[in-house]
Formats: structure tokens, sequence, C-alpha cells
């Protein structure tokens, strides 16, 4: 079940990293110390149906071979996005393996980085197909491909501020590596944001999403980290809510779907804003961090997080928009 969890996850960020290929690394990307070898293990266990379950099916047989480096530096990363371009590396290797041979997964420290290297046996690629293979649309594979799998690679790579190397010939199979930056010892990488503090507790928390599942999943979660958490499946009824509570026992922060029916996130955090300008208001939507233009953010969000909610961005934009707004107070006192 943690496998199939990731996977889900995974794909939700590759959507909304598809949309923005050509945009450089966002300001408030944090780079957090990755342990390289627990994710080839990770992702070899992901992708055993492409390696071994069908080539074995056709009668090809395509070893895995490990060779990963026990004293390795903590490269600097996220974690979703080594899965997936690692995951686009091994898929490419066992295409171009069509009657099998050895995968093989390396690490090892090179020049004081942490490299990660997918090797295969197989076709290999000639000099100008290993110069145009990371171009967005450039594919050998004719109607099977789509030409993103390694483009998707090279901006994760980018993005990471790391570097790519590929080293293949025809009949001598490919060797593709990432040498990635370091992490500092025990903590985030400086990428110009500051460092999210603690999340903070017992605040009262109201939450607004026409979709049950996530309710319930944000409820529980949120309950377990000390909150006080009020649900609304309708936004008018979340509005309701909220208003109702400002002469009794108010909300400390808001958390509402964008893509609801009858009333939408910018509906709601409009009602909130007039009624209570202090009070953040996080939006969640399935389209990551940037909208198009036809969904324009309302310029009084806080914060905006992609879905699925990931638990560790959640607890940081809490932390975040609480502290931004204690001290909005403050300075009116």
């Amino acid at each position: 079940m943690p496998i199939i969890l990731r996977a889900i996850e995974d794909v939700a960020s590759t959507v909304a990293r598809m949309r923005e290929f050509y945009r450089g690394r966002a300001p408030q990307l944090t780079l957090l110390p990755l342990d390289l070898n627990s994710l080839i293990d990770q992702v070899i266990d992901l992708t055993r149906a492409r390696w071994s379950d069908m080539p074995q099916q056709r009668g090809v047989v395509i070893d895995v071979v490990r060779q990963l480096h026990g004293d390795l530096p903590a490269a600097a990363g996220i974690e979703s996005e080594v899965r997936e371009a690692l995951t686009n590396l091994i898929f490419n290797a066992v295409d171009a393996m069509p009657e099998g041979g050895t995968l093989t997964l390396a690490t090892r420290t090179v020049d004081g980085r942490a490299c990660l290297e997918v090797g295969d046996s197989g076709i290999g690629m000639d000099e100008e197909t290993s110069r145009r293979c990371l171009e967005p649309f450039f594919t050998t594979k004719g109607e099977r491909g789509t030409g993103l799998g390694l483009a998707m690679v090279y901006g994760f790579v980018r993005r990471h501020g790391a570097e790519i190397q590929i080293d293949s010939a025809p009949g001598q199979g490919t060797r593709i590596r990432i040498l990635f930056p370091v992490s500092k010892a025990g903590g985030a990488m400086d990428t110009g944001t500051r460092p999210a503090s603690a999340s903070p507790t017992n605040l009262r928390v109201l939450l607004v999403d026409d979709d049950p599942l996530v309710l319930d999943s944000l409820r529980e979660t949120l309950e377990a980290d000390g909150h006080v958490i009020v649900t609304a499946q309708d936004a008018r009824e979340g509005v309701a809510a909220f208003l109702t509570a400002q002469t009794t026992d108010p909300f400390g922060v808001v958390i509402t779907d964008l893509g609801m029916p009858h009333l939408d996130g910018s509906g709601v955090t409009k009602a909130i804003k007039e009624a209570s300008p202090r009070t953040p208001v996080i939006l969640l939507t399935g389209w990551g961090a940037r909208l198009g233009p036809d969904a324009e953010v309302p310029p009084q969000v806080d914060r905006v997080l992609g879905k699925p909610v990931k638990l560790r961005e959640l607890r940081a934009a809490l932390s975040e928009c609480c502290s931004e707004t204690e001290r909005k107070v403050n300075a009116v006192r």
C-alpha cells in the first residue's frame, strides 16, 4: 500500500510539472536531503512489472544489478521527482533491451557529489541520437514513444541544479549519470526562502472541500497534529460556519479547495477576507502552485498547495501563514 500511495502522489506531481517544463526552478522550491540508495530500492519495486513480469511473458529476461555505494553523501532534491526521473530512466533502459540484458543501477561519489547512474546492455545510441535524446518529443520508438521521458528527466535535472552525463554507442548500451548537489548536513538546502519552522499546534481550522475522502484524510492528519478541525463539504456551508464562529470561537486558518460547485475557492476566499482580512486562507488545487489565466489565484489567498497535499508542505504553510498573521497583529498593536 505505501508503494501505491507514493505512485499516486508522483503521478499528480508529474501532471503539474508538465505544464511548467520550460520554467526554471520556482523560488519557493526547497531541496531536502535524500538517500539515493533507498530511493533506488523503492523504484525497483515500483517498476518490477516493466523490467521483470512483462519481459518474461515474451520469454525475455532482464537481470537487475545493484552497485550501491555505502557511504554516499546525501543528495539535495525532491523525493517524488527523483523517483519519477529514475522510473523514466529505467523504462528507457528496458525499451533498449528488447532481447533482454542487464539493467545496472549504481550510486557513487564523484567530485564530492552524489552520483546516480542507470546503465543497460542494450542497442545503444549513435552520436546524433545521444545529442538529441533530451529534446522534448524526440523519440526513436515511433508511435510507441511520446518523446517526453528523457525530456522530463532533463527538466528535473535543471530544476535541481544537477548535471546529466550520457555515454552510449551503437551495440554497446547506454549509461546515464545524474550528479546531484550535496545537501547541507542535516537540513534543507538554501533555495532563497527561509526554512519551514515547526508546525503550530492547537489551531482551529476550517476545511472546505466537496470531496469527502480529502476532507476525512486532512481532518485525521491535522487532528493528529493537535489541531481542532471543523469540516464543510459544501462551500456555502463553510462560509456560513466561518461567519457564525466569528462571534464565538473564530477560526485561526481556513483551508479550501479551488474547484467546487455553486461557490468555488475564490468565492470562499473573498467571503472569508471580507469578514476577517487577517485570517489566513490556504487554497488547494489539482493544478499545482501555478494556475492558468482562466483560473487566477485571488490576491487574498495566502498560500497555494497542490493536490494531493503533502504533509510536510501543509505543515510549512500553516507555520508560515500563522507566523505572518501574528506579526501583522503585533504591528497593528
